[in-house]
């Protein structure tokens, strides 16, 4: 998972905040050039690159039980198009996360990245991954975070998906899919389970705490969920909790719930181009079983 002691180490390795800055920023260039319009439609690319299409974005707001969140929406400018819910990972809504909801909105998807604290505060707290490790972003995040409970997530997914379902080029007659990093990995889950009608596909990224001993375990809740599933685990994760990912196709199978269980050859981190841990061969494994995944339950 991602915590204290992983920062310290990537510190001790000697990755200063202007490097992590310049990683971050190449590897989002190299995973989202094909749509990097600035005027929210597709940019031009070399001859034997994918053309995306005309997208529209913005930033938007909506009520929920415990307040008003807040988040960033992309979708593709005509055809209606399933909805996709992004919870980002510790350090909140930023433009990495924003960039991957670009990539996914060209490949067909109406994609809302929700900012989890929202509770607490609005809108982006850190610019880059590299901002949060270098401005103690744990401790300032610990007490939003500490809010967002099973039931607290599980609110505010009826209240997002209430709000995709109004946006006119969403589309309705298609289920849903959300897909979560580090902390945001069990909220896919919470987010299936509560909204099993509506959420089709989910998919975990290095997520944290799927599997425990308690009753809002994500791996206890499957059973009564609607959803395909793609976990996808971070090597060094599962050196440190190896029985996790077989607790997971356990409760998968058990529950009748199609799923991918797989360990990737990164580590924690790998799949966000703005994290340290940033594996782009990995990364790009990772995003086409999201694809595969999404094109087969949406």
């Amino acid at each position: 998972m991602c915590d204290e002691e992983k920062l310290a180490r990537w510190a001790r390795e000697g990755l200063s905040r202007r490097q992590f800055g310049a990683l971050g920023g190449m590897a989002a260039l190299a995973a989202c050039a094909p749509n990097a319009g600035g005027d929210g439609t597709a940019a031009d690319t070399p001859e034997g690159m994918m053309t995306l299409p005309a997208m529209s974005e913005r930033h938007v707001s909506f009520a929920t039980a415990d307040g008003t969140m807040d988040g960033f929406f992309v979708e593709p400018a005509t055809t209606p198009v399933p909805g996709v819910i992004l919870w980002p990972d510790i350090a909140g809504l930023r433009e990495s996360k924003r960039d991957m909801a670009r990539r996914l909105a060209g490949r067909g998807y109406a994609v809302l990245v929700v900012n989890p604290y929202y509770r607490d505060v609005e809108g982006e707290q850190f610019a880059s991954f590299a901002e949060f490790a270098a401005n103690d972003g744990f401790a300032k995040v610990r007490p939003w975070r500490d809010k967002l409970s099973s039931f607290a997530v599980q609110r505010d997914a009826s209240a997002i998906v209430d709000w995709l379902d109004a946006q006119d080029l969403v589309d309705t007659t298609r289920q849903i899919g959300t897909q979560g990093y580090c902390m945001g990995g069990p909220f896919t889950v919470y987010t299936a389970h509560a909204e099993p009608e509506r959420i089709g596909a989910a998919a975990s990224f290095h997520g944290g705490g799927l599997v425990r001993d308690d009753d809002q375990s994500p791996h206890r809740l499957l059973a009564e969920t609607e959803a395909s599933y793609l976990f996808a685990i971070a090597q060094d994760d599962d050196a440190e909790a190896p029985a996790a990912k077989t607790a997971l196709r356990q409760a998968a199978e058990a529950a009748g719930r199609p799923a991918v269980v797989e360990v990737f050859a990164g580590d924690h981190g790998w799949t966000v181009p703005d994290s340290p841990a940033y594996a782009e061969a990995a990364a790009e494994r990772a995003w086409d079983a999201l694809l595969e995944l999404y094109e087969g339950a949406l």
